[in-house]
């Protein structure tokens, strides 16, 4: 006798969005120190942002919460504090990384110290296995990129396998949270060395003038700090882990996804907190430049070519695009109002990419909405910005562009931000403007 097939589990009931506690999504100093404080991103909102939002939902055992820009991974691991399966997307394999060694489990924490200290006793600075125009060059002295390229080898030869880095190419969704960690380790050392060429710009990593001195350092200071980044990595895990408890089992999936171009599958998701990239002409690839430099002869990606493919790339986009109608009238007036501006590239550069950034947000959209299960909420922290005095109001524009997907834009909750990042630029003092930015949380929710 055929056993019965067991019923299907019912859907899990519609999200009350009037219940969301909503906090503000500004960046908090005092949780990036600790554990968190290895995972900073200056577009993203703290993890109690996160974890109360999270908690708030009410949401049942076995749904699935998304961050198609997953960024450094504060949704993901907030999602894997309450037991639920995550899923995370960003096209930056960098982030991935980042995002995967967050999630490191406290039973890991006590092998770390050894094995680093196994990792350096082994590494051979051979300036032989430098790349010709290896990037690591564009800032170290030969002796001292052959030694992060010799760290970087003895992480992939002790931790990384071949479905990772392998003949077919990268995939770094594979790698695991140990190995992730270990990269973490090495970026944040080599981030601690080229300080001196940071710019104002938190996004940007400036390469030496001609004839300005590169970067040098002996084998001890270099492979000592990256001892004691490690063994900061595993007292701060040991440190939250007394606070809060251990994580529950890790249900997470991340992935190097484009979200303007991904098909995720119908009615699939139970939640989607995000923050989309700002429409700021912020470089978010020049913001992982040395992180791209030391990953290179795995991932072969530069940042120019990264950038191209990102949401709010400065790079003009190959194709001709046009303004759509699905856009809505708060984005259509605003490209008006762009491309007959007086100042200078308005028409071409400024407004080509302009129309790069909206094409691919509202493509975004369109490509989530559908895998909402009915009933089901998104949750988007935007913020606006302006383009010389023309005040490109995101939050309304996503909100439009979220309805013509087909959702219903239920309860937004505004929060006032004293210092914006398309404020950094002294020369945007000229256009009278207000000062700061407006950040907005907008809830939608799919028709159930």
């Amino acid at each position: 006798m055929t056993p019965a097939t067991p019923p299907p589990a019912a859907p899990p009931p519609p999200v009350d969005i009037a219940a969301l506690t909503i906090g503000s999504p500004k960046r908090n100093a005092r949780e990036e120190i600790g554990w968190h404080g290895f995972f900073p991103y200056y577009a993203g909102y703290p993890h109690s942002f996160a974890d109360k939002l999270i908690e708030s939902a009410a949401l049942p055992a076995g749904v699935t919460i998304l961050d198609p820009w997953n960024g450094s991974g504060t949704t993901t691991y907030s999602a894997a504090e309450h037991g639920f399966l995550a899923e995370g997307w960003d096209v930056n394999p960098v982030m991935v990384i980042i995002a995967r060694a967050r999630l490191l489990p406290l039973s890991e924490a006590d092998m770390l110290g050894p094995l680093a200290r196994d990792t350096v006793s082994r590494v051979r600075a051979d300036q032989r296995r430098l790349l010709d125009g290896d990037p690591l060059l564009s800032w170290f002295e030969r002796p001292v990129a052959a030694l992060i390229r010799g760290v970087e080898i003895r992480i992939r030869e002790q931790l990384v396998g071949a479905t990772t880095f392998g003949d077919d190419g990268a995939h770094v969704e594979r790698m695991s949270a140990i190995a992730a960690t270990f990269y973490v380790a090495l970026f944040s050392v080599c981030r601690d060395l080229v300080t001196r060429f940071q710019a104002s710009n938190p996004t940007w990593l400036r390469k030496p003038k001609a004839g300005e001195t590169l970067i040098s350092c002996d084998r001890e200071t270099l492979l000592s700090g990256f001892i004691a980044a490690i063994d900061l990595m595993a007292s701060s895990l040991e440190a939250r882990t007394q606070a809060i408890g251990p994580m529950r089992p890790i249900r997470t999936n991340l992935g190097v996804v484009d979200t303007a171009l991904a098909k995720p599958a119908a009615n699939s998701i139970d939640l989607i907190l995000s923050s989309p990239p700002y429409c700021t002409r912020i470089d978010y690839s020049a913001a992982t430049r040395i992180e791209l430099a030391i990953l290179y002869p795995r991932l072969r990606l530069s940042m120019e070519v990264l950038g191209r493919t990102m949401i709010g790339s400065t790079r003009v986009p190959k194709a001709e695009l046009s303004p759509r109608e699905v856009w809505g009238d708060t984005c259509l007036d605003f490209l008006v109002q762009l491309k007959r501006h007086p100042s200078k590239a308005s028409d071409g550069y400024y407004y080509k990419t302009h129309l790069d950034y909206f094409d691919k947000m509202a493509r975004s959209l369109e490509a989530l909405a559908p895998a909402l299960r009915p009933g089901a909420a998104a949750i988007l922290v935007v913020q606006d910005s302006f383009y010389k005095e023309i005040h490109n109001d995101l939050p309304t524009i996503i909100g439009e562009m979220g309805v013509a997907a087909g959702l219903t834009l239920a309860r937004r909750v505004d929060f006032a931000s004293a210092r914006s990042m398309s404020g950094i630029n002294p020369y945007t003092r000229i256009y009278k403007r207000k000062g700061g930015a407006l950040e907005a949380v907008l809830c939608f929710q799919k028709p159930a």
